[in-house]
């Protein structure tokens, strides 16, 4: 929210007359503000347990890099199936229709570009470890329940859709009933596996892909 606050206040002293909607295209851009900050939130917590934010990179090994990609091929499947199959469902059930908003609106061509080739690489490196790679085995094992675990990180992972962006309250139920099946099953799947860098391969590549279709094929086709 604060994130987007900045933009839209950008946009108001222009005399915008709709500079919070204005503001929400630029996710892609301004949501690196929010990536360094959870960055920097990660980094101090993780040092008062005597490790460092890579470590929260579960099961890395360069070794493995290759059975790493392959791993992330198939979880990019499960990804796509599940996010599309959450939006179909929240969109039938918020709004009506099988044809859910658009996610990302225009952009200038560099912000298209950064949308593309920075932030999907920034924003799934910081959810991954935030929510799979930090909370979800410290609540495992506090609760001595996997469900509860995954219970709890998925309800807080859908919930921070809603402001991404911050719309209307249509939207905002939208976006969090969109991605329960998602981020309600990946995590069953990483505790299996207890290996993050696929995890974070295929966030990486769902994200690109999503921003170049909404943000920067539609230009290049003008």
């Amino acid at each position: 929210m604060l994130a987007q606050s900045l933009v839209a206040g950008g946009y108001a002293v222009q005399g915008h007359p709709d500079p919070w909607q204005a503001a929400a295209p630029w996710l892609p851009v301004y949501g690196s503000l929010i990536d360094v900050g959870c960055l920097l939130l990660l980094a101090w917590l993780v040092r008062r347990e005597g490790l460092r934010l890579r470590d929260l990179i579960i099961g890395f090994d360069p070794r493995r890099l290759g059975r790493d990609l392959l791993e992330a091929g198939g979880i990019l499947v499960l990804f796509m199936v599940l996010a599309v199959g959450g939006m179909l469902l929240a969109s039938l059930a918020v709004y009506g229709t099988a044809a859910r908003p658009p996610p990302f609106g225009a952009l200038p061509l560099w912000a298209a570009l950064y949308s593309v080739f920075v932030w999907p690489l920034l924003w799934g490196i910081t959810e991954e470890i935030t929510y799979m790679g930090y909370a979800l085995p410290r609540l495992e094992a506090l609760s001595g329940r996997a469900w509860v675990a995954v219970s709890i990180v998925g309800f807080g992972w859908a919930a921070q859709h809603i402001a991404q962006p911050l719309g209307d309250s249509q939207w905002m139920l939208f976006r969090f009933a969109s991605m329960l099946p998602l981020v309600g099953g990946l995590p069953f799947v990483f505790l299996r596996t207890r290996r993050l860098m696929p995890f974070i391969i295929a966030h990486w590549a769902a994200n690109a892909f999503a921003t170049a279709t909404s943000a920067l094929f539609p230009m290049l086709g003008q």
